[in-house]
């Protein structure tokens, strides 16, 4: 069987294994590459090496110093900046294994950071080694890996700071076995956050202190969010198997357009005012509407990416509150998409989806 969405150190097996090959720069302790060959993999060589994501290079040579040193990483931005992204890509040339990964939720318990038991040993054996259950945090710290954290500021503030121990010492205390566990050398922790959803549990001033924050923006331009799109749609219709569908830099172009027009309140000639919708309009989801209109024009259209083929994805995507969102969307189509003659079948279905 083939897995839906291979991990990147599968992925990209053979990119890592041809920086690894012609990698003569000194490497960090536990780097399988160093940190030049790191930022090459996320950004490309314009040659064999594809980039993995496409924005400013400072930023991603400071998130990779920072895992060199004894700081760990925060990737903070709006949903939608390719955070995840970011990390996994990051874990997987650093380690080699980005799956040593914790979930971050509202539900989050202390365990999923520290350790947990397997209650039937612990019952039948009192507290041991092999009734001792490690996070994948605690299993980082033993092998020397990149550990990841996704949405950090879901997580309860109790139990965010179990991570000060480990982030500051290095150490994360067993008091049942009256032993802890150390951290190797190459072991480090990426968390993601970001400010925009409901349910934010803020950081303490202890545990920011132990991180490094990077920012990642929203694409500076059309075109690179246009090249992101494009990019992540081919890679997402390989992958799903989905019927050869051509290329359609404009419909992209278009629902890239849109969505950055919402986002900012502002038409691109910079002449028209308008109202944001109440969601985030992210990259991700330009993604998903053209994958899907994709999926559309293989199975139920004429193998061609159409402008009715996107609409309906683009109405769902802007209009999340049913009644402000969809007074936006009107007043967009009306003031904005019917005044362009080239976006008038566009318009046109838009207008019925």
């Amino acid at each position: 069987m083939t897995a839906l969405r291979p991990h990147a150190e599968d992925q990209y097996a053979d990119e890592l294994a041809l920086l690894a090959a012609a990698d003569d720069r000194s490497r960090p302790p536990g780097w399988r590459l160093s940190p030049q060959a790191v930022v090459t993999y996320l950004l490309g060589d314009g040659a064999k090496i594809t980039p993995k994501y496409v924005g400013p290079r400072r930023l991603i040579e400071v998130a990779v110093s920072t895992l060199a040193t004894d700081r760990a990483l925060l990737l903070l931005g709006v949903p939608g900046t390719a955070k995840t992204w970011v990390s996994e890509h990051l874990a997987a040339a650093i380690s080699g294994d980005s799956t040593l990964l914790v979930q971050g939720t509202a539900g989050t318990p202390e365990e999923a950071i520290r350790y947990g038991w397997n209650y039937a040993r612990l019952l039948a054996e009192g507290p041991s080694d092999a009734a001792l259950v490690p996070s994948p945090i605690m299993r980082a710290m033993r092998t020397g890996s990149i550990a990841r954290l996704e949405e950090l500021t879901r997580v309860p503030s109790d139990v965010q700071d179990a991570l000060i121990t480990i982030l500051s010492e290095k150490t994360l205390p067993i008091p049942e076995l009256n032993t802890e566990t150390q951290a190797q050398r190459g072991f480090n922790l990426i968390a993601t956050a970001n400010d925009r959803d409901r349910g934010v549990n803020e950081l303490s001033s202890a545990l920011r202190r132990r991180f490094n924050t990077v920012v990642l923006p929203v694409p500076a331009s059309a075109d690179d969010e246009v090249e992101i799109v494009a990019r992540r749609v081919a890679q997402l219709g390989e992958s799903l198997d989905l019927p050869e569908v051509p290329a359609a830099l404009d419909e992209i172009r278009r629902v890239v357009t849109v969505f950055r027009e919402l986002r900012t309140g502002m038409t691109e000639d910079g002449r028209t005012k308008l109202k944001s919708p109440t969601g985030t309009l992210s990259t991700a989801e330009a993604i998903s509407v053209i994958t899907n209109g994709m999926a559309l024009a293989a199975h139920f259209g004429d193998g061609t990416l159409h402008p009715a083929d996107v609409a309906a994805g683009i109405v769902g995507a802007v209009v999340k509150d049913p009644v402000s969102d969809a007074v936006v969307w009107r007043e967009y189509l009306e003031t904005v998409v019917r005044e362009r003659p080239d976006w008038l079948a566009f318009y046109r279905a838009a207008r019925d989806a």
